[in-house]
């Protein structure tokens, strides 16, 4: 796909804030619009049906790009990673599995981003297994639950929330923590380095104004979301629908001890229910997802 070669592109001599703006002027697409520019791009390969869905879905990689402020990176670099991603998404997108661009386009977008930043985090720096991994894209997240986005270290109590929201050990939430503190870019900092910019990275945490594209795929992505747990929790039976749901899918988790008061059993037997539990549901979920065609990423 040629696409990429006619994209504007943001870079730190044009300034961000220029971009956004060139992006703006592309129009949304009606679903009915999208369907037949998609149907264009399946059956006969037309590249002018492929950019007119590309461009109309540039500020929703864009608005992905800005969840990924803490890295250190160069922020026009994964706005570019973005764009690949959302490239992609076009490139495999079938109209006749019934749901809209944005929501496929969204998990292709994440997946992009994610493994520019993989790639630009040394190995070393960052550790190898999958539970490093989501811990290095989940951290930031997991603090702002608790109310802990201030610098510096964490306090004991909320290093072991996220080490049991994330399942990790508390050591590896203390390491991570250091090491992406080191790195993040203050929220201060002006955007664009034409020096005549005054809107700082903390204007893009909230658009004063409605965000269609970003709005619809966020509620879409959020309903297949749910639809898919919903339907993967069928694999569990009674029990462990009941400890993975008090573990790990409230907002307040239950403890161990008390589950295992509940059911009469050690404390090692419900964490092993809580851990079969998780994977039977991993499993499951990446099945349905597959089915759907959406992405998963690991």
């Amino acid at each position: 796909m040629s696409t990429y070669n006619t994209l504007p592109a943001p870079s730190p001599e044009q300034g961000l804030n220029r971009y956004m703006q060139e992006i703006r002027k592309f129009p949304l697409l009606e679903p009915e619009e999208e369907y037949m520019l998609a149907k264009r791009w399946v059956d006969h390969q037309d590249s002018q049906a492929a950019h007119r869905m590309v461009t109309s879905h540039l500020r929703l990689a864009a608005k992905i790009a800005m969840g990924y402020r803490g890295y250190g990176l160069p922020q026009a670099e994964v706005i570019s990673e973005a764009n690949v991603g959302l490239m992609q998404a076009v490139k495999r997108f079938d109209p006749e599995k019934g749901f809209r661009l944005a929501t496929y386009a969204m998990w292709w977008i994440r997946a992009s981003i994610q493994e520019y930043i993989l790639r630009s985090w040394s190995l070393v720096k960052l550790g190898t297994t999958s539970a490093q991994k989501k811990l290095f894209f989940n951290l930031r997240k997991a603090k702002a639950k608790v109310g802990a986005l201030e610098e510096g270290d964490l306090r004991p109590e909320n290093v072991t929330r996220i080490a049991t929201d994330l399942g990790v050990s508390e050591s590896e939430v203390i390491d991570m923590n250091r090491r992406l503190s080191g790195s993040d870019a203050s929220l201060n900092v002006t955007v664009g380095s034409d020096g005549e910019s005054t809107t700082q990275w903390q204007d893009w945490l909230e658009d004063e104004h409605s965000d269609q594209a970003g709005d619809y795929a966020e509620k879409d992505e959020y309903d297949a979301r749910h639809e898919l747990l919903t339907q993967a929790m069928s694999v569990l039976n009674d029990r462990e629908r009941d400890v993975l749901a008090k573990r790990r899918l409230s907002e307040d988790p239950v403890t161990l001890e008390d589950l295992s008061t509940s059911y009469g059993v050690s404390r090692e037997r419900i964490r092993q229910i809580e851990v079969r539990a998780f994977e039977k549901l991993q499993v499951r979920i990446r099945e349905l997802a597959r089915g759907k065609g959406m992405n998963v990423p690991a």
